[in-house]
C-alpha cells in the first residue's frame, strides 16, 4: 500500500494498476474480484477502516465486498442505482454477444447495501458525483481542495486514457457525458478503477471530447 496523494492510499494489486482498491481516509474504496480477498485483508490489517464504498456495481469493483464486509464487518456504500445490482449480483453492462457471455458465468457473492450514494454525498472528505453511463449508478469521488479525483470506470487508463469498453457500459452516451463533466474539474491528479494515475488534466479533456 503507498499513498498517492494526501490521506489515499494505493492498495497493491497483481499485476499493479489491472484493477485499483483505495483506502481514502478509512474508507475501502472497490473491492476488486473475488480473487483479491485475501490480498486485500491482508494488506488492511493494522488499518483503520469504518466503511467500504463501491464506485460501481461490476464484479471486478464488488468481487470481494461481502468478504472483506464481512471479514471486517463494514457497512457497504454504493451509488444508489446501482444498489440492487450489487445486492442480487446481476451487474448491468452493455448490449452484444459477449454481455450475454459474461452474464452466464458464476455470479459474484452478493451483499445488502446499507448506504445507497447520492449527489453531494461526503465520504471521507470527497464529495459524490453522479456519473452514470458505464453502470446506471456509478459514481466518483471528488475533493475540491486539493483536486483529487477517483473516477471509477468512467474512464480507463490502459497504457492510454480512454472511454471504457463499449460492451462493458451500459449505456456509451451517457458515459461520454460523464466523462465530459469529470474532465471539466481539471483535476490535479486522476486515479482510475484500471490504470496508474494521471496527473494531466489536459488529456481527460482531449479523451472526453
Amino acid at each position: 500500500m503507498r499513498e498517492i496523494a494526501p490521506g489515499v492510499q494505493l492498495l497493491g494489486g497483481r499485476p499493479p494498476h489491472m484493477v485499483n482498491c483505495y483506502l481514502v481516509g478509512d474508507v475501502l474504496v472497490d473491492a476488486g474480484t473475488p480473487g483479491a480477498r485475501r490480498r486485500l485483508l491482508r494488506e488492511l490489517s493494522g488499518h483503520r477502516v469504518s466503511a467500504h464504498a463501491v464506485t460501481h456495481a461490476h464484479p471486478d469493483h464488488f468481487g470481494s465486498s461481502r468478504a472483506v464486509c464481512e471479514a471486517m464487518d463494514l457497512p457497504l456504500w454504493c451509488g444508489a442505482k446501482d444498489a440492487e445490482a450489487i445486492e442480487t449480483a446481476t451487474p448491468v453492462i452493455g448490449p452484444g454477444i459477449v454481455p450475454k457471455l459474461l452474464a452466464k458465468m458464476p455470479k459474484v457473492p452478493s451483499y445488502a447495501v446499507s448506504r445507497g450514494l447520492v449527489e453531494g454525498d461526503e465520504v471521507a472528505g470527497f464529495e459524490v458525483l453522479d456519473v452514470p453511463g458505464h453502470s446506471p449508478g456509478h459514481i466518483a469521488l471528488w475533493r475540491e481542495s486539493d483536486r483529487v479525483l477517483i473516477a471509477g470506470d468512467v474512464f480507463f487508463h490502459f497504457g492510454r486514457v480512454s472511454a471504457p469498453w463499449s460492451f462493458l457500459t451500459a449505456d456509451v452516451a451517457v458515459n461520454r457525458e460523464s466523462m465530459r463533466r469529470l474532465a471539466s474539474l481539471r483535476p490535479a491528479i486522476a486515479l482510475f478503477g484500471h490504470g496508474p494515475p494521471l496527473r494531466d488534466p489536459d488529456v481527460l479533456e482531449r479523451v472526453a471530447q
